[in-house]
């Protein structure tokens, strides 16, 4: 990879003041949930509806 290519990818955004965004980690594929309210914010794994990380396909 050369430096300007970018682990993490948005693939969704939501809201302006209160946000939420979802990202994708290019190299595993795991699915994140980001939110933001204000100066506060958090990101996590994004969970299916068994509890596993929701996973998208890599490509190589």
């Amino acid at each position: 990879m050369s430096k300007d290519d970018k682990r993490f990818e948005r693939i969704y955004k939501q809201g302006q003041l209160e946000v939420t965004e979802i990202w994708v980690d290019k190299e595993t594929g795991v699915n994140y949930l980001f939110h933001m309210s204000g100066s506060a914010g958090g990101m996590t794994p994004l969970l299916d509806n068994t509890g596993k990380p929701v996973v998208s396909p890599v490509e190589r």
